[in-house]
């Protein structure tokens, strides 16, 4: 085994073993120790479709205090559920015991589990694609469920009656569309039919797990067939608060790698693709009508906010690629420097220039190479005046240190002042304290 030293400690530490190698591992450990133990779910499926796999889970007949007594470090994470964590190598592996789920009453988890067999393990698993079992070392594929069949025919299908699958986790509507959309698969007909039919039952999971089911979904370069799945499904009143059918194609012309801005730019993409009234970006709408539709912005921002429990960070990404969607054209038109600096610098200035040329491409180029001409970092010139230097100046903190530094940020934008001193100048003379003969001519705005 290759050793390696830290830096400062004279102990030997092993090299993190590979992935597979690792998991192998702890499925052997439990073998000689008399349990049954495979690969499952997610990890089987994704080889089997020759993807790359990022984690193993184990599925064994060993209790988890029999888990315990071959791994004594191992901790529990669901122990309720037979879930341990089991690290080996540097990686970190969930080993689940067999069970069987109780009734559901919260319509996420079964209120009981049983231990049980690896048959009746597939079996209260949520699709067929992810109810199959591999010995580790031989790569031999346990399938009980018809697994196997439904990837040849690339098919989501559930386990089982799936009435009863969704009326144990109402997400699993949701999480049908999820990999349907990514490996492009179809919903099968009666599992479709099922999601059709309890669509509605959906707003009753919670915002949290919805939120996580969307961003994975919109992150993904197939997020334009994941809208389609879940439109036509009508999932996505649990998204907007609505359902409609889609009147443009914006989410798709964002192309297959992820937008500037991430999943949230698609987010915008496909909420102004149900707007049958998406206002232009051509900038020749009136004053009012462009104010009417900022009110509509931010009502729908505090709704998307609420219904997918978004994150600060993410509730101004999503509100400001809409923002600048309309603002961006107009300003970088008509206003000055130090306004178009300001308007390039916003943090959703380039995911506003995704959504525009999702609309108008060429719209879209121009106002990019304006921008990456005039602000190619977008980041703000670092100022030359602050606050500390006003207060060096004799200056007593006051609400007009916020006016005079942008004030002062402008006039350095539009290259009317190079230092800190001309800065000064520029505050003395508005403030009246100054000569008045200044080399600056700047007006409040």
């Amino acid at each position: 085994m290759t050793e390696m030293r830290s830096e400062g400690n004279d102990s030997p530490k092993r090299a993190p073993m590979a992935l597979r190698d690792a998991a192998c591992a702890v499925a052997d450990g439990l073998v000689r120790a008399g349990h049954e133990a495979y690969f499952a779910g997610g990890c089987v499926r994704d080889r089997l479709l020759g993807r790359e796999v990022h984690d193993y889970d184990i599925a064994t007949s060993a209790r988890p205090d029999e888990v315990k007594a071959v791994y004594p470090k191992a901790r529990g994470v669901g122990e309720a559920f037979g879930v341990m964590l089991v690290r080996h190598g540097g990686n970190t592996f969930e080993v689940a015991t067999f069970r069987e789920d109780g009734p559901y009453h919260d319509g996420r988890r079964p209120s009981e589990v049983t231990y049980s067999t690896a048959r009746r393990d597939a079996e209260r698993r949520d699709f067929t694609i992810n109810g199959l079992f591999e010995v580790p070392h031989t790569g031999e594929i346990i399938d009980f469920v018809g697994g196997r069949d439904d990837l040849a025919a690339k098919l989501v299908r559930a386990v089982g009656d799936p009435e009863a699958r969704i009326r144990e986790d109402r997400l699993r509507m949701l999480r049908a569309t999820r990999f349907a959309a990514r490996y492009g698969f179809a919903i099968e007909p009666r599992t479709a039919e099922a999601i059709a039919a309890h669509a509605g039952e959906l707003a009753s999971v919670s915002a949290e797990r919805v939120g996580e089911e969307v961003r994975e979904m919109l992150a993904h370069p197939n997020r334009a067939h994941a809208a389609d799945l879940i439109e036509a499904a009508r999932l996505d009143h649990a998204v907007f608060g609505s359902s409609v059918l889609r009147h443009g194609r914006r989410v798709d012309a964002l192309g297959a790698a992820v937008p500037t801005g991430g999943w949230t730019t698609a987010l915008a993409a496909w909420w102004l693709d149900r707007v049958c009234d998406a206002p232009s970006v051509e900038g020749h709408a009136s004053e009012s009508i462009q104010e009417r539709h900022r009110a509509d912005i931010e009502r729908v921002t505090e709704g998307v906010r609420r219904r997918l429990v978004l994150s600060n960070d993410e509730t101004d990404a999503f509100r400001w690629a809409l923002t600048l969607r309309l603002e961006a054209p107009i300003g970088l038109a008509h206003e000055s420097r130090a306004r178009r600096a300001r308007t390039i610098a916003r943090p959703g200035f380039d995911s506003a220039l995704a959504l525009i040329g999702a609309e108008q491409p060429e719209l879209a180029a121009r106002l990019r190479a304006r921008s990456d001409a005039e602000l190619p970092g977008r980041t703000l010139p670092a100022p030359f005046l602050d606050g500390a230097a006003l207060i060096a100046a004799g200056y007593r903190p006051s609400p007009d240190f916020k006016r005079w530094l942008a004030l002062a940020l402008d006039a350095q934008i539009e290259g009317q002042i190079a230092s800190t001193e001309d800065a000064l100048q520029l505050i003395r003379t508005v403030d009246g304290r100054g000569s008045g003969g200044g080399a600056v001519g700047v007006g409040l705005r």
